[in-house]
């Protein structure tokens, strides 16, 4: 009994409404689906396998390559050095910014107008193919024929960005030219690119091709490694917009510093080709250095504009000082003039020098003061080291003319709206008003030593009122002669200083390792071979996974266990045709097949579900053709074998099927007639059982002539007479009743079992329809009920987890049974139709 206190503690604490869904990843149905399936899994992973392979074999390598570059900053030690160290203080406590630093050079060296230059310089726009057996492959500086297109149109390509495609085939002593250019149709509404074909024949190399993208020249090359172009084989070329080539690069390229306390850069490029990665590395620093000279001389070159212009205006005037001079010799007949070497004259002199410095002085101010002033001059570099004597306002113009500098370069990569050029721009304001507010003070000083000098010098002058007046004039003449050769002379020299500069000016970067080749970057082949195995393995598991979740109908064991927690007594296999007799029994006495086996285990089960004194077993179903009335018959032969009585009654009144299971003819007998009897005796429901033939121990009661109101039949109290005498003489009654899913005739009937066994069939029962007997159970209409799963084909392989009945014994390969299973549906249309065996009333 401990068995059947196991059902019975089973039913009452699990939930009949099916155990809840495994939260944990179910790995045996994994390893199930895989194992039936492994024919799937090889070929998929083989097709995967393979698709890896012939991509790796044939998609075009990337590989990378990168350099160190030192970024020379020379800004800040010359802000320290002489009268720039308040300044330098000044950006060293955060007023004044410097964004000269690395974080700009990367910025710059990323930026596409750089790597369009390094572009436009090496020809990379040019890409050349060598003709393959099925892919053409990649070539650079081994090509036999170097085509190139005129700047012109090149610059048109940069605002269209199509490329034109040619194929330069080898006939003999002469190439062949097909090619294709776009254009781009603006004439509708819709831009779209048009196709336009041309072709040539060169007959020698060099030579010039006019097309209607431009004018293509075909150069032979004289590269050490180059492959001549064999007969009949084609090179193809294609010319792409430098703009758009610049614009990959700079996306294949990464530029960042080696660390937070050094100025070098590490500058990396991903490329198809090594040796053109290497080139364009080199070439990218060279472009680097060369837009920062010429940033550098920028300064240089306004100052020699300035100095130029200034040098031309005196030399002007100091031709038109000696002519009056010697105008003035001339009328007066004068030839040589002998002035009294007195104090008063040489303090004339001298201070007569003052003021002509003096003035000097004041004229660079105003003109200094009315360039800054000229709109036009607003954030243009100032002219510097024109002998300007006032330092503050020098070092002024020089700090001014460095930031210009620095905005101009920042210029290049972003916009005037960008956050450090508006910075850049608000610090040239600022420093605009420090240098007229300098300039003012400087011109207000001058003036006053000016003043200061003048008084002086009239003082010396009225002294010397008496001496001729030849003398007064030469002497005026001389002095503008002195400051004019003066000016002259040292904007001469400034000249040259300048020259010098210009011409000493340093490489800003410096290349400091030599491109590395750094390995393949893609495709990366055991990475792509991985995923391969794994989207091979994966995809087949995912279908089968797929498929299963979509299954609706019950395939096996696990699907009862996962819908319903109610105890599963049995799966009985589909039965082999030797397996069966001549009525569809497949238990037989002294067999030992797979079958009997698995009708010996539900008897087992059946019986610890049964307690003391209660052998009612009633068999139903959701639905016809579930095989109930199959499993009702071969359990009730099982239980004969152990010598016991058993009956087996047929409750399924409206389309009985008992007697042709068991090939009986005369369907006149049965539960029928006993139900509609007023009174009802022993003798005549003796009367109505019948022997079953299959065993001696086994008796029938056939369902009867068909009635025409089965419902009220069943629920008369006949039906309970009729099973109490049954129980009395009879070790076992099983019922066989009509399917508790279509009719409620089953309901009437469950009141007096005592086990309600449940059958339902694989790959035949929906789902759904086991929620029925769940809520039959949860609305105590069924008691002690257990389940039978039905027509299991162990051949299948999704029935992997039956294979373990092969222990019990020889069992061969069983066949479907179709004994049971056609006795048509169950529809209100069957029911309360009658016969010639039905009552007659």
């Amino acid at each position: 009994m401990e068995a059947n206190n196991r059902f019975e503690s089973e039913q009452a604490l699990g939930s009949p409404t099916g155990q809840e869904e495994e939260s944990s990843f179910d790995w045996r149905k994994f390893y199930t689906l895989f194992i039936l399936n492994w024919q799937w899994f090889v070929l998929s992973v083989f097709i995967f396998l393979c698709g890896a392979f012939i991509y790796l074999r044939y998609k075009s390598p990337v590989f990378q390559v990168s350099t160190k570059m030192l970024i020379k900053d020379d800004d800040s030690k010359s802000m320290r050095s002489g009268s720039n160290q308040m300044l330098a203080n000044m950006q060293d406590l955060g007023f004044i910014s410097n964004s000269n630093g690395i974080d700009n050079e990367v910025e710059i060296l990323q930026s596409h107008i750089l790597a369009e230059e390094a572009v436009r310089d090496l020809k990379l726009y040019v890409e050349y193919k060598k003709e393959g057996r099925i892919k053409n492959r990649l070539i650079y500086n081994s090509q036999p024929v170097n085509v190139d297109l005129d700047p012109t149109s090149l610059n048109n390509m940069n605002e269209d960005l199509l490329p034109i495609k040619l194929q330069i085939t080898k006939e003999g002593r002469t190439y062949k030219v097909d090619g294709v250019a776009y254009k781009l149709d603006k004439s509708s509404d819709n831009t779209t690119a048009v196709k336009v074909p041309f072709n040539a024949t060169i007959s020698s190399l060099p030579a010039t091709v006019n097309t209607s993208a431009g004018t293509l020249t075909f150069t032979s090359n004289t590269g050490k490694d180059v492959r001549r172009l064999t007969n009949g084989k084609s090179l193809f070329v294609t010319i792409n917009a430098p703009m758009a080539i610049a614009q990959n690069y700079v996306s294949a390229m990464t530029v960042e510093p080696t660390s937070k306390t050094t100025s070098i850069a590490l500058i990396t490029v991903k490329d198809k080709n090594v040796e053109r990665a290497e080139d364009f590395l080199k070439q990218l620093i060279y472009c680097y250095n060369r837009q920062a000279n010429a940033d550098k001389n920028e300064i240089a070159m306004k100052t020699e504009e300035f100095i130029n212009g200034r040098l031309e205006k005196i030399n002007s005037e100091l031709g038109m000082t000696e002519s009056e001079l010697e105008s003035y010799k001339k009328r007066n007949n004068l030839t040589q003039l002998k002035l009294d070497a007195t104090e008063t004259l040489t303090q004339t002199s001298e201070y007569s020098t003052k003021l002509s410095e003096a003035n000097s002085q004041i004229q660079l101010l105003d003109y200094l003061r009315q360039y800054i002033d000229d709109p036009r001059n607003r954030y243009e570099l100032i002219p510097s080291n024109v002998g300007l004597q006032d330092q503050s306002s020098t070092a002024l113009i020089n700090s001014f003319n460095q930031y210009v500098l620095n905005r101009n370069r920042m210029l290049r990569s972003a916009s005037e709206l960008s956050p450090q050029v508006a910075t850049l721009t608000a610090t040239l304001d600022d420093m605009q008003k420090s240098i007229r507010i300098a300039l003012s003070q400087a011109r207000r000083s001058a003036d006053i030593q000016r003043q200061g000098i003048e008084r002086q010098y009239s003082m010396y002058k009225s002294r010397v009122s008496n001496a001729p007046e030849q003398e007064r004039i030469l002497t005026q003449i001389g002095r503008q002669q002195e400051v004019k050769s003066g000016l002259y002379l040292m904007l001469l020299q400034k000249r040259e200083e300048n020259s010098i500069s210009l011409a000493a000016t340093a490489d800003k970067g410096k290349l400091i390792d030599n491109p590395t080749f750094e390995g393949k970057v893609s495709p990366k082949g055991s990475i792509i071979m991985l995923v391969a195995l794994i989207i091979g393995l994966g995809l087949p598991m995912g279908i089968l996974y797929l498929l299963e979740l979509l299954r609706y109908k019950i395939e096996g064991h696990d699907d009862v266990v996962k819908i319903t927690s109610l105890p599963v007594v049995a799966d009985v296999a589909v039965a082999s045709e030797s397996a069966k007799s001549a009525a569809g029994i497949v238990v037989h006495e002294n067999k030992n097949d797979q079958i009997d086996e698995i009708f010996r285990s539900m008897r087992t089960n059946i019986q610890f579900m049964l307690t003391e004194n209660k052998n009612v077993i009633m068999f139903t179903s959701s639905t016809s053709g579930e095989g109930k009335t199959f499993n009702a018959a071969n359990l009730a032969v099982s239980f004969a074998l152990l010598g016991k009585k058993v009956i087996l009654v047929g409750l399924d009144i409206r389309k009985p099927a008992l007697g042709k299971l068991f090939g009986l003819s005369d369907l006149s007998q049965g539960v029928t007639p006993l139900l509609a009897k007023e009174t009802l005796t022993d003798e005549l429901i003796k009367s109505q059982i019948q022997a079953s033939g299959a065993n001696n121990n086994l008796d029938l009661m056939l369902a009867g002539p068909i009635p025409p109101n089965p419902a009220e039949l069943l629920a008369k109290n006949n039906l309970a007479k009729v099973i109490h005498y049954l129980k009395t003489n009879y070790d076992y009654v099983l019922l066989d009743t009509a399917p508790v899913g279509l009719v409620t005739d089953t309901l009437q009937v469950a009141k007096l079992a005592d086990v309600t066994v449940y059958v339902c069939r694989a790959d035949y029962t929906p789902k759904a329809n086991l929620q029925i007997v769940n809520e039959l159970c949860q609305e105590k209409k069924l008691k002690n009920v257990c389940i039978v799963l039905n027509g299991v084909d162990m051949s299948k392989k999704k029935y992997g987890y039956y294979y373990g009945y092969g222990k019990y014994g020889r069992y061969g390969r069983y066949g479907s049974y179709s004994s049971y299973g056609n006795y048509g549906n169950y529809s209100n249309s069957h029911y309360g139709q009658k016969n010639d065996n039905s009552i007659k009333r």
